[in-house]
């Protein structure tokens, strides 16, 4: 009776030890985003955009005859970087499901993995865990450089100030929702060029094409669009009268982000590999 009981429960040990569980997923996935080069290099040159372009653009500004463009403010100036850093934080997002599609390693990732929705969850849990915080530093960076800066030509802003903080914590959240979107289109289109166009084109290509339209028409839909968001959300002084409140803004553009990550789960789940 003992040596039939002993290789029974050494059996379920084992299984116990190989269960999946979503702590072990995060692990995995952690494991997985720290050991590629690619993903350290994107977020430093993120990083860089944010503050680098951020001073570059306030120190032309602050320069010009005219001051500070109208529709800007000293808070929203010196944030600027935050549309640049966005792309790369977009093309992180991107390959951070589409590399592994394009290697086969997929495959892998869904046979450890084979309820497939926990793998799609603990990518995007990784990734706003480390993209947030990091642009959060160099959002607030961006910001005392910017307001150093524009403090030299009696223009500075305070952190104390009350759409400072709202606006810096803003431009961290915009950029890591926004990489939120391009890991989706990843998921969902499981193609780096289709997602990386589409995330360019939602928020680089389409809202310029907006000023060609009457603004009888892009007054009920321009408000709407992320990069709008992103604007308003960075302290951007809007002049339209249906413009979003900051917090409205971002709910409603962390619903594209659910409504796309809805998506990828639903042809993850439903889909070949």
């Amino acid at each position: 009776m003992i040596g039939t009981l002993a290789p029974i429960s050494t059996t379920v040990e084992g299984r116990a030890r190989l269960r999946v569980t979503p702590a072990r997923v995060l692990l995995s996935e952690w494991t997985k985003f720290r050991s590629l080069r690619s993903s350290l290099y994107t977020v430093l040159v993120a990083v860089t955009l944010m503050v680098g372009i951020g001073a570059l653009f306030t120190a032309i500004t602050v320069n010009q005859p005219g001051g500070l463009e109208p529709g800007r403010s000293a808070v929203s100036t010196s944030l600027t970087g935050s549309f640049f850093a966005q792309l790369a934080i977009g093309v992180l997002g991107v390959l951070l499901i589409t590399g592994e599609y394009s290697t086969g390693m997929i495959r892998s990732s869904l046979t450890v993995v084979p309820r497939r929705l926990p793998m799609l969850f603990g990518k995007v849990a990784v990734f706003a865990g480390v993209v947030f915080p990091t642009m959060l530093i160099a959002s607030v960076t961006a910001f005392f450089i910017g307001q150093a800066i524009l403090r030299g030509h009696g223009l500075g802003a305070s952190l104390a100030a009350p759409e400072a903080l709202p606006s810096v914590v803003g431009a961290a959240l915009y950029v890591t929702v926004a990489g939120m979107i391009s890991l989706a289109l990843g998921a969902l289109l499981r193609n780096t060029a289709a997602a990386i166009t589409t995330f360019v084109a939602v928020f680089f290509v389409i809202p310029p094409l907006t000023q060609l339209l009457p603004t009888s028409w892009t007054e009920h839909f321009v408000h709407y669009l992320p990069s709008s968001i992103g604007d308003v959300l960075t302290g951007g002084i809007s002049t339209s009268a249906n413009a979003l409140a900051p917090w409205t803004g971002f709910a409603v553009l962390c619903g594209y982000a659910a409504v796309l990550i809805g998506f990828a789960a639903w042809r993850l789940r439903r889909g070949d590999a």
